[in-house]
């Protein structure tokens, strides 16, 4: 076929001979797939009640259907306004694959990535401004937010489907309007990748993490060898660069700071490391035993120094740390119901308590049972607001028709910042019952 309009005139004809199979049309041409595919396909009752699949296309669709961005060198089309357009897109998604394998951590993960685009069912959901967005079947908002932007992704906190606020794993449904609530504070939780289904998401998430995880271990390597050194030395510049140098050649390490991001992933044991690097160490001067000393824990929230979900500590709370290997230090509140099984293992704790200068927001949740009643979302909001707290994620669930349960994740200082928000909750005539959870 030479031209698109000439391929609806035909589909117009087959569908006017034979009855089209309701939910069996598919236009291509008006929404094409990401790698750049063209074509209308719908499937018919033939004579005698046969199903017929027909799938309608210009001959440059065609060429681009079997070659694939090849199609740029194998045809030249007279209209070379609507032949940029597919190679545009075909380009599109080639530079998209290449942004993925530079992001993925192995082969497999790459490949992973690829199949998930050339295999999708796909849905098509719209933005507030009316833009058409192509996500595979079972996409989530978090699909969603990084299919407009990578910051977007990283950035988002809530969702609101057709203006109604819902989880960020809710999967999506064609026709749907699609709203992202980004906090520039805000950014990627591990837990996504248990329910975003694009590469693009996966891949993203994981690059970040990544990063993320790489330089917060480094950090608390540092400051758990300096804690190990403490009263021999006055810092790590002091150490001997040949010790240091030795070591890493016997670990097989690239540098010094992959020492350090071992230590604070609890890959390796910071005293015992210390034991190698000191000065002295031949005539068997064994270090002091700093065992008793707390570690002051920077007030950071990641996935090497971490806290734990459970409970979720803020600056104030009384804290115990649990060295877990590949995670670091995971701080918990002292009475977390956690706690108990894990001292089974003593050797696993380390006491740690919080810095006096912290910066810092922490996250805490709290349980909310309200009066069901109209504006008592807005109230709520407005009063937390008020205290200077920022709302993370806000999840609902009714209980009955007069009263609902609603989980708030919230941005606080600490222990008093926290206090405040709850007291100025339990003066609102919608507050039934207030408790933190953990």
């Amino acid at each position: 076929m030479d031209t698109v309009d000439t391929c609806y005139r035909v589909l117009g004809v087959m569908h006017s001979l034979y009855k089209p199979i309701m939910g069996r049309f598919k236009d291509y041409i008006a929404i094409p797939n990401a790698n750049g595919y063209q074509s209308l396909h719908t499937v018919l009752f033939g004579p005698g009640g046969v199903p017929i699949e027909l799938q309608i296309r210009t001959e440059e669709m065609h060429v681009m259907a079997e070659v694939g961005v090849a199609a740029h060198w194998r045809y030249k089309s007279d209209d070379q306004e609507q032949g940029g357009h597919a190679q545009q897109r075909a380009r599109e998604w080639l530079r998209k694959l290449l942004d993925m394998q530079r992001r993925a951590g192995n082969p497999v993960e790459f490949l992973e990535s690829v199949k998930i685009d050339l295999f999708p069912d796909e849905i098509y959901v719209f933005t507030p401004r009316g833009e058409i967005v192509e996500l595979p079947r079972g996409a989530t908002a978090v699909d969603f937010a990084y299919a407009i932007h990578s910051d977007v992704g990283n950035t988002c906190v809530g969702t609101r489907i057709d203006r109604r606020l819902a989880p960020l794993r809710t999967p999506l449904l064609t026709g749907q309007t699609v709203e992202v609530i980004i906090t520039p504070t805000a950014r990627p939780n591990p837990a996504w990748l248990n329910f975003v289904v694009t590469a693009k998401a996966r891949a993203s998430i994981r690059h970040y993490l990544k990063h993320l995880q790489r330089g917060e271990a480094v950090l608390l390597g540092k400051r758990l060898l300096e804690k190990a050194l403490a009263g021999r030395i006055n810092g790590l510049s002091e150490l001997p660069p040949e010790r240091i140098k030795a070591l890493i050649k016997e670990f097989n390490l690239a540098s010094f700071e992959e020492l350090l991001a071992d230590i604070g992933l609890g890959n390796r044991v910071a005293t015992l490391i210390a034991k190698r690097l000191l000065p002295g160490n031949e005539e068997g001067a064994p270090p002091p035993d700093t065992s008793n000393q707390p570690l002051l824990i920077k007030g950071t929230e990641g996935t090497v120094v971490s806290f734990g979900k459970c409970c979720r500590p803020v600056p104030g709370d009384a804290i115990i740390g649990n060295l877990n290997a590949g995670r670091g230090i995971v701080v918990h509140r002292d009475h977390c119901k956690n706690v108990i099984g894990y001292k089974k293992a003593p050797d696993k704790w380390i006491e740690v308590e919080w810095e006096q200068t912290i910066t810092t927001d922490f996250t805490v949740e709290l349980r909310l049972d309200m009066v069901n009643r109209r504006g008592a979302l807005a109230t709520i909001a407005a009063v937390i607001s008020a205290t200077d707290t920022n709302i993370e994620t806000i999840n609902t669930s009714e209980r009955d028709g007069n009263t609902t349960t609603m989980y708030l994740l919230l941005n606080v200082r600490d222990r008093g910042h926290l206090a405040r928000v709850m007291r100025r909750l339990r003066t609102l005539p919608e507050t039934l019952k207030l408790a933190r959870r953990g």
